[in-house]
């Protein structure tokens, strides 16, 4: 018989076990990043709900501080209602939660359906590859600029004066968003601990002594560059830095090995969607978040 949802405290890797069968059955990953690192790792402070079949942990929602959740169910346990009793719980404990279906699968879509949940964001995975990507991963960078990695700045500047450039041109570039705003010093000395973080692929481009932009890079095991952040420093946007910047980025993955690389943007910001189209990436995935509305 299957137990009571319970909360866990840091499910770690039998969460993650589970996640890789989800992930094997449905070709997309139910949890992001962040939510992941949420398994192990007490900082992240996300409350875990856990659905078992015994010992066998069979289906986790995990609730993040601003109430999105991510879940995931057990293919063998599914049709069985471990995800509707899972989001019923979530909302005991955060009435306001947001739902990410990773992909929008069909299953995910009737499980909002049947709440009365709406799509209120959509996020695109959009990629580049092969000749599209050769022709676009190389940078020209303007006169008066300089394109350095965090390692050469560092060296350069100081740690704690390249960081404070950073974070302030990470939160005025994204000041609006949910994830990637609002970060502080503890925020992004976390996110550089990833087994995945190369100071090299952080790339800056400053002007003198003065930071103008970033292109943070992502190298996952498969080879698959990803441009994990870019942003502007306020006072550098209009000045047609975006797409030198990018390219800084490309052209740093490209000569690691990528033949394709990937993005997330947002679909409703039409006007970077076109700039991406523009240079070749494609729409591959859509995650849309689900609320009561």
């Amino acid at each position: 018989m299957t137990n009571p949802i319970k909360i866990e405290t840091l499910p770690g890797d039998e969460a993650r076990r589970l996640l890789a069968k989800v992930e094997d059955r449905d070709e997309v990953a139910a949890f992001s990043e962040q939510f992941l690192a949420g398994l192990n790792d007490a900082r992240v402070a996300h409350t875990h709900l856990t659905h078992r079949a015994g010992d066998q942990l069979v289906g986790i929602a995990a609730i993040a501080g601003d109430s999105s959740v991510e879940m995931a169910v057990d293919p063998d346990f599914r049709r069985g209602g471990i995800g509707s009793a899972l989001m019923a719980a979530v909302f005991e404990h955060a009435p306001g939660a947001g739902f990410w279906a990773h992909g929008d699968l069909p299953a995910a879509q009737a499980l909002a359906a049947r709440r009365g949940l709406s799509p209120t964001r959509e996020l695109l995975v959009m990629e580049i590859s092969g000749a599209a990507l050769e022709e676009v991963a190389h940078a020209t960078i303007p006169e008066g600029f300089e394109a350095l990695s965090y390692s050469d700045a560092v060296a350069r500047w100081g740690r704690a004066g390249v960081e404070s450039a950073w974070l302030r041109a990470n939160n005025e570039a994204f000041e609006w968003h949910p994830e990637q705003g609002g970060w502080d010093e503890e925020r992004l000395h976390r996110a550089m601990e990833a087994e995945w973080f190369d100071p090299e692929g952080v790339r800056f481009l400053y002007e003198g002594e003065s930071l103008a932009g970033f292109h943070w890079t992502k190298m996952h095991p498969d080879g698959t560059g990803e441009v994990y952040v870019v942003g502007l420093d306020s006072s550098y946007r209009r000045k047609g830095l975006g797409d030198p910047l990018l390219r800084i980025g490309l052209e740093f993955l490209a000569g690691r090995g990528s033949s394709q690389v990937k993005l997330y943007v947002e679909a409703d910001n039409g006007p970077a969607v076109k700039r991406y189209e523009n240079l070749g990436f494609v729409t591959a995935e859509r995650h849309v978040v689900y609320r009561e509305t």
